[in-house]
C-alpha cells in the first residue's frame, strides 16, 4: 500500500485544519447553516479532484455514522496516494450527511481499485450495524455520488 510521506505544504495545511475542523465539530456539535467555503479556504493544487458523497444519514444514528468513518473512511484514506483531506457535514434539516474529499488528481483517485474500495465499505458497514443494531445492509446508503474541481 502508498503512503504519503511527501506531503507538499498545501496537502499538510489542509490535512491540519480539516482535521481541526472534524474534532472540533464532534466536540462542540455541527455548526448549523454555514457554506463549506466560510469554514476553510483552501488552495487547492492545479489539477486537484473533490469527490462528493451524500449519505442517508437519521438524527439518532449520527454519532454511530462518524464512528463507522473514524474506524473504516478514515484510517484508510490517511494511507492514500494523493489523498488531500477530507470534511465531512451533517444537514439537520434533511438528516443527511455530506462528504468532501480531496485527491491530488482524478486519474490518482479513479486509479484505486473497486476491490479495495468494496472491502473499506464492508469494514464501514460492519461497524455502522454494530453501532445502530442493525442486522444487514448498509445503515446508512449512498444517495449522491459526484465530482467537483476546486475553482
Amino acid at each position: 500500500m502508498k503512503t504519503n510521506r511527501n506531503r507538499n505544504p498545501i496537502q499538510k495545511l489542509f490535512r491540519f485544519v480539516v482535521v481541526g475542523l472534524i474534532s472540533l465539530s464532534t466536540i462542540f456539535g455541527n455548526v448549523k447553516n454555514i457554506q463549506a467555503e466560510s469554514l476553510l479556504k483552501v488552495n487547492f493544487p492545479k489539477g486537484s479532484i473533490v469527490e462528493h458523497l451524500k449519505l442517508d444519514v437519521p438524527k439518532e444514528s449520527k454519532h454511530a455514522w462518524l464512528k463507522a468513518e473514524q474506524g473504516s473512511w478514515e484510517p484508510w484514506l490517511l494511507k492514500q496516494n494523493g489523498f488531500l483531506g477530507r470534511q465531512l457535514f451533517w444537514d439537520p434539516k434533511v438528516e443527511e450527511a455530506t462528504l468532501l474529499i480531496g485527491w491530488e488528481s482524478r486519474s490518482v483517485w479513479k486509479n484505486i481499485s473497486q476491490n479495495e474500495i468494496n472491502l473499506v465499505q464492508q469494514d464501514f458497514e460492519k461497524i455502522a450495524r454494530n453501532e445502530t443494531g442493525e442486522t444487514s445492509g448498509n445503515p446508512f446508503p449512498l444517495i449522491f455520488e459526484g465530482e467537483l474541481n476546486p475553482e
